[in-house]
């Protein structure tokens, strides 16, 4: 099997530039471990920076995301008793962000890429390695139907997540990894009743962190701290829910509409970053080569960001020839994922209680204090929040 793009991973990333890809006349071919339906399944982020949206305008599945997603143009920090409102339009400069949810993208995606465009996406076939990577030839190995095949490319993007093979296909002494592993995980439960606010509220509380958020009107996603030993099963719907309104301010507290779970998982928090994001025509992208605490919502826009890249520098070589872009997508893409870490990593601390120390949540409260009193502090966080833009690259 043969084609210019070898994509591992139909998660958005890959179905993102696999359409992008299609509509410049550029052939792919995309390999999934899983089944579409898990795929469509799976319960992600659902905060878009503007970066993200109009990437996903340009590769023309913006459509149903415009016409049902929910702009917001501010969110609130909730802390000592206290509820203030980041007003992100004001504060950066009139941008915004919008709610709607990863699994809405991927389904949109996979109507224009596969149903209608006829996009080759072979499911149920794990990639088992990359080979020949120094090559002009490289080849992914995979799996399907009990056989052994290969898919001869120009170029391989591993979009396959961290545990997929993209990376540990790099050879020995050519990747180094950055990892930080915070103490607490995220309970999360997915149900379909209204949102206790129109905007997002991140509480700190000395219980610990939590946050209400929406995917919609009608369907509310909320999440409190919890234990990395902590497991879904010593969660009733109605624990999870009294836990929650413990960590929010009373009056917020008693809005609460509370319901039965639709989805209930756990996930760790941690840090994550590779570099180089490239090693000969293998390209890393989205969590393959990063991953962020979900605290500032940058997973998913993080991803959008290294298509962006990844995609102009296909682009300049099948259209014009060029290799420049393809040399500097690593560090481009790193500069802004970098950004990313930093401010995931500040939010996490300021708002999650990761000690024991009556100190450390004294910090807190006056940092939150000056940053949400303070011009220049409301800036800092709205210009991060909202997504810092792409370079340009051309």
């Amino acid at each position: 099997m043969r084609t210019q793009v070898g994509i591992i991973g139909s998660g958005p990333s890959g179905l993102l530039l696999a359409r992008l890809l299609y509509l410049q006349g550029i052939d792919s071919v995309i390999l999934e471990s899983r089944s579409r339906e898990y795929v469509l399944g799976r319960v992600r982020a659902g905060v878009l920076e503007q970066g993200m949206t109009n990437l996903l305008r340009q590769a023309q599945v913006g459509g149903r995301m415009d016409r049902e997603g929910l702009i917001h143009e501010g969110f609130n920090i909730a802390f000592d008793g206290r509820r203030k409102r980041v007003d992100l339009h004001k504060y950066s400069g009139g941008k915004t962000v919008m709610i709607y949810g990863q699994t809405e993208i991927t389904h949109d995606l996979m109507q224009a890429h596969i149903d209608e465009a006829g996009g080759l996406v072979h499911y149920e076939a794990p990639a088992l390695g990359v080979e020949d990577i120094d090559t002009s030839q490289p080849r992914i190995i995979f799996q399907q139907d009990g056989q052994r095949q290969e898919l001869i490319c120009d170029f391989v993007a591993g979009c396959d997540g961290y545990h997929g093979v993209a990376r540990h296909s790099f050879p020995t002494g050519q990747i180094q990894t950055f990892e930080r592993i915070y103490p607490v995980g995220w309970l999360g439960i997915l149900s379909d009743v209204p949102p206790v606010n129109e905007e997002l509220i991140y509480a700190n509380h000395e219980r610990g962190f939590a946050l209400c958020s929406m995917r919609s009107p009608t369907r509310s996603r909320y999440y409190i701290q919890c234990g990395l030993n902590d497991v879904v099963a010593n969660w009733t719907d109605e624990a999870f829910w009294d836990e929650l309104r413990r960590r929010l301010p009373p009056d917020v507290a008693e809005s609460v509409t509370t319901g039965p779970r639709l989805e209930m998982s756990i996930a760790p928090l941690r840090s994550f970053v590779a570099e180089p994001l490239r090693c000969g025509r293998v390209f890393l992208a989205g969590d393959a080569g990063h991953i962020v605490p979900p605290t500032g919502a940058k997973g998913l826009n993080l991803a959008a960001s290294d298509i962006y890249y990844l995609s102009r520098a296909l682009f300049a070589y099948y259209q014009e020839k060029r290799t420049d872009l393809l040399d500097r997508y690593s560090e481009t893409a790193l500069r802004r994922v970098w950004q990313a870490i930093r401010f995931s990593w500040w939010y996490t601390s300021v708002l999650h209680k990761l000690d024991d120390n009556p100190m450390s949540r004294r910090l807190q409260i006056a940092e939150l204090d000056y940053l949400t009193s303070s011009a220049a502090g409301l800036t800092t966080v709205a210009e991060n929040y909202v997504g810092l833009p792409f370079e340009p690259f051309e």
